[in-house]
């Protein structure tokens, strides 16, 4: 794992990142070299500024595009034909990009022709360099060996992760049996034996030790463990090694002693304020950009239903438990919760034609950027629910009521990452991932999460 700002990144996707933006700068400068016959001093276009500059503004357009497109997700699956049509999605769309830069900064231009000639030698090399990404970023040569201590009930919740990303760049040696253990793993994965932690480590090759074992058991490793240390072997505690894999904190490994001790969740003057002002200079952008967007959206709600309102407010709970009032543009009938508030279902018949537009496009989400503006929300963060939601909730999930140590936000990591939650199973899982985000908090984090949460809307997930 690569961390970068407090967040975790798999490191094969952080080489994989590094390698397309160097093959996106060289694709440029091919392009250019194409163009003009291996003698770019010739065009008029390439006297202003180096031609270096131009082909790292390029790479950092089409790179940002990538993200967009979902292509530097830990959970993308491992399909070259989806990947490949989210590669061509992404040039697409890079090509209006591309131009709309071009035109606000002449300097950067090189040319039709020279233009062109990049775009495809670029989609090119992508395209390869993702065949090769898939076909060998999870082999034995490039994977980590890892040996997990323990057959308990903790070391149950690693087997439980099911998913091909998670266990990316990770070749999984097994889990070794503590006397006095009771087994909840497959006993296909378990390995028994009575040589030294160390030895084992030797006999298998083991790069890293994750140690999931509960602390006030008897006969805690411990010496054993501090050996492996010593000796070079790569010693993580099972919720760092469950954050780092899988971008969520690890609730059931949590305890109130020892939060005390665990790293992060900084909530200095600096961070705030760099919070607040990125959220204004943005909120701002955002409202300006987004206007005549948003006029269009109204003039369609009231042509639908003329004398209803176009602006639904509602209560929810922001930080430190204070409550705001929260704008949406309407996209459900007016009494759609005469019986009490319910969370919105699966092709709820209280959406409207028009509702059900702006909802899977986030549409109704824009005046949103008003309450960043005034301070009730921020940019990023977790998603506010509902006081009567949230008292329930508080009661039956454990560090619930930690979520609301931040500003609530228009977009979060949980929504990025998981679908929609109508019920307590899926706050929980989104729980998880909100307080990686205020653990982790950075400005890097943020912008992460905006580019990615473009892939949210482009590809509809996620939205009812």
């Amino acid at each position: 794992m690569v961390r970068i700002f407090k967040h975790y990144i798999p490191r094969s996707l952080f080489v994989l990142a590094f390698v397309e933006f160097a093959l996106l700068m060289l694709s440029f400068h091919a392009g250019v070299l194409i163009r003009f016959d291996g003698n770019p001093e010739v065009s008029t276009h390439l006297t202003n500024i180096p031609l270096e500059y131009k082909s790292g503004s390029f790479a950092l357009i089409c790179a940002l595009l990538l993200v967009a497109m979902g292509l530097y997700q830990r959970q993308q699956r491992a399909d070259y034909r989806t990947v490949a049509i989210r590669l061509i999605w992404s040039f697409l769309i890079a090509l209006p990009v591309l131009l709309t830069a071009f035109y606000l900064v002449p300097d950067l231009y090189v040319g039709r022709g020279a233009f062109a000639w990049s775009l495809g030698v670029a989609f090119l090399a992508l395209l390869i360099s993702r065949f090769v990404y898939l076909q060998f970023t999870n082999t034995a040569l490039l994977s980590r060996r890892v040996l997990i201590v323990g057959t308990g009930k903790a070391a149950q919740t690693l087997e439980q992760l099911k998913r091909r990303s998670d266990w990316q760049g990770v070749s999984l040696i097994g889990f070794l049996h503590l006397r006095g253990d009771h087994d909840e793993i497959d006993s296909s994965k378990v390995i028994r034996s009575e040589k030294a932690l160390l030895d084992i480590c030797a006999e298998f090759g083991a790069d890293e030790v994750v140690v999931a074992v509960e602390e006030n058991r008897k006969n805690y490793p411990i010496e054993e463990i501090i050996e492996c240390k010593l000796h070079g072997v790569q010693v993580t505690e099972l919720s760092t090694f469950y954050e780092q894999r899988t971008g969520r904190i690890h609730l059931d490994a949590w305890s109130p002693h020892r939060m005390i001790f665990i790293e992060g969740f900084d909530a200095s003057f600096s961070r705030v304020a760099v919070k607040r002002l990125f959220d204004l200079c943005v909120s701002l952008f955002g409202l300006i950009l987004a206007a005549p967007l948003m006029l269009v959206t109204m003039l369609a709600i009231k042509l639908e239903s003329a004398k209803d309102p176009i602006i639904y407010k509602q209560v929810r709970v922001g930080q430190h438990g204070h409550v705001f009032s929260i704008l949406k543009f309407r996209s459900m009938v007016t009494n759609a919760e005469q019986n009490g508030a319910v969370w919105a279902s699966k092709n709820d018949p209280r959406v409207t034609k028009v509702g059900a537009f702006i909802r899977k496009t986030r549409l109704d989400e824009l005046p949103q950027l008003w309450n960043v503006f005034v301070g009730d929300m921020s940019f990023v963060g977790p998603r506010p629910e509902r006081p009567v939601f949230v008292d329930q909730l508080t009661q039956k999930i454990p560090f619930y009521a930690m979520r609301h140590r931040v500003k609530p936000g228009i977009t979060g990591w949980a929504q990025v990452n998981y679908p929609y939650g109508d019920s307590e199973a899926d706050t929980r899982e989104k729980l998880q991932y909100d307080l990686y985000y205020i653990k982790n908090y950075s400005l890097f984090l943020d912008l992460t999460i905006l580019f990615q949460t473009a892939e949210v809307v482009l590809w509809r997930k996620g939205s009812r």
